[in-house]
């Protein structure tokens, strides 16, 4: 089971969510999510359970319980949602009044 944290402390690295997932079962992965750019905690992050029995009772233990200094919220991970392609952001290409006019 994909489990999603979010609210984590810009302190939490992969080992210390791997350790608090840790208490309640094997631990298959932890990830904490980073900026690309920065490499800073975006603060949220994922941990995938093998054990569905396991991971709920974490997801129901561990959600809006406090860790390092902050309430998290602990949830079932939804897929990622699929993304238009040549959709990418970031730069102005075009839109409302965004031709010059001379």
């Amino acid at each position: 089971m994909n489990i999603y944290i979010s609210n984590l402390s810009y302190g939490v690295g992969d080992a210390d969510l791997r350790d608090l997932f840790a208490e309640y079962g094997e631990v298959a992965s932890a990830k904490v999510i980073t900026d690309r750019e920065t490499g800073r905690s975006r603060g949220f992050g994922f941990v995938e359970m093998n054990d569905d029995t396991q991971a709920q009772k974490a997801m129901g233990e561990l959600n809006q319980a406090e860790y390092d200094g902050k309430v998290i919220s602990v949830s079932v991970a939804k897929p990622r949602a699929e993304r238009p392609a040549g959709n990418r952001g970031g730069f102005n290409r075009g839109g409302y009044n965004s031709e010059r006019r001379y």
